[in-house]
């Protein structure tokens, strides 16, 4: 028993010393200004992962992830404490680490859709404006609570998309795309016509309040001052940490069982009595939830609605943090996340060429990595089983 073990606190540690390289790296792109160290930065980080992919070093951390994926988890929530805590009175950084774990929450829902189901959508980001919009008129015109609005924003996009449905079922492939792709267009259109929800122009949207405690003030603590943004840091990294736990509960049961035999193959499913319809309709409506209600935080995390952040491009950078993370794998959303909002980020002052160097950056992964950087591994019916 002993040497079971040591053998597992030993395959344990490729995933912490993960952690801690990622951590630290993270910590050092945002705290960087000078786009000479930022470059550097980003040369030094992709020679360390082409090395680590040489040396196979990917393998053991994929395997301690897969072994011990609980206790990761924990440490991966202590990795983002310690980068929020760092910049505990950087406004501009903590609101670019929300910005992510709300998109990860969002892309948790497409990879429902896309990666367990095989239901395409590509109009995610009208979505994520149905509960960016909704806590902006709830928040103006009711005194429903906060937490309640939240809830309220994953149901709104749900019951929207579920208008969806009727022309996805009986389309498949490209064809439901471009049902989705025709649903953000006139999305954007509507919202930019409609006065009610304030045209063109937006809405402004009220901070959160729960309990009487204003998000939107900054805290003090011990003498210690701390930047509002703590606060929905907090809040997203709960909402954060109850999504993944549902999608991979949801995964590894027989529902995610289905999900993945109507994605290899409907008609086969079909034949095997699978009912095709009630299981699309089930990954469609989830999905959506997850996407509307980190939507909905979203809005009041930046005070502002508006139809320009809501567009079909916004629904193509979401799919391609899918697509670069490897489809069907939480943890390479997380990792896909941080590449997709904070690289761009940090290089603004070069302009334009900052999306070129984005670009160069997602060919050259998709290129030699087609499945995403971290592909989802083969279905394990025994978690925790060692041959």
């Amino acid at each position: 028993m002993t040497g079971v073990a040591e053998k597992s606190r030993a395959a344990l540690w490729p995933g912490l010393i993960a952690l801690a390289v990622a951590a630290g790296y993270l910590i050092a792109m945002l705290a960087v200004e000078k786009q000479t160290y930022i470059i550097s930065l980003l040369a030094v980080g992709i020679v360390v992962v082409i090395a680590a992919a040489w040396f196979g070093l990917f393998d053991d951390v994929s395997r301690a992830f897969a072994d011990h994926e609980d206790a990761l988890c924990g440490f991966s929530v202590v990795a983002l404490l310690a980068v929020a805590a760092f910049f505990h009175e950087d406004h501009f950084v903590l609101l670019l680490v929300i910005t992510v774990l709300l998109y990860v929450v969002a892309t948790l829902g497409l990879n429902i859709q896309f990666g367990y189901a095989g239901v395409l959508n590509f109009a995610g980001a009208s979505f994520f404006g149905i509960g960016a919009y909704t806590s902006a008129v709830l928040n103006a015109y009711t005194a429903l609570p906060h937490l309640a609005v939240l809830l309220v924003g994953g149901l709104l996009a749900a019951l929207i998309g579920s208008l969806l449905l009727l022309p996805v079922l009986r389309t498949r492939g490209h064809y439901a795309a471009v049902v989705t792709i025709a649903f953000a267009l006139l999305f954007k259109t509507f919202l930019e016509v409609n006065d009610v929800l304030g045209g063109p122009q937006g809405m402004q949207v009220k901070g959160m309040n729960i309990f009487g405690w204003s998000f939107n003030d900054n805290i003090e603590v011990a003498g210690i001052s701390l930047s509002f943004y703590m606060n929905y840091f907090a809040v997203s990294l709960l909402l954060l940490i109850g999504a993944f736990i549902v999608v991979r509960r949801l995964e590894r049961s027989w529902i995610g069982l289905n999900l993945d035999a109507l994605r290899l193959d409907e008609t086969a499913a079909s034949c095997f009595g699978l009912d095709v319809v009630r299981w699309k309709i089930t990954a469609f409506l989830i999905g959506n939830f997850l996407i509307g209600i980190a939507g909905a935080l979203f809005g009041m995390v930046g005070s502002f609605v508006a139809p320009n952040n809501y567009t079909f491009a916004d629904s193509l950078i979401l799919v391609s943090i899918l697509l670069l993370g490897g489809i069907g794998n939480p943890w390479g959303l997380i990792v896909a996340t941080f590449i997709v909002v904070i690289i761009p980020e940090k290089l603004q002052t070069i302009q334009e060429y900052r999306f070129l160097l984005y670009a160069l950056l997602v060919i050259g992964v998709l290129l030699f990595r087609p499945e995403g950087l971290l592909p989802r591994p083969v279905r394990r019916y025994f978690p925790g089983w060692q041959p």
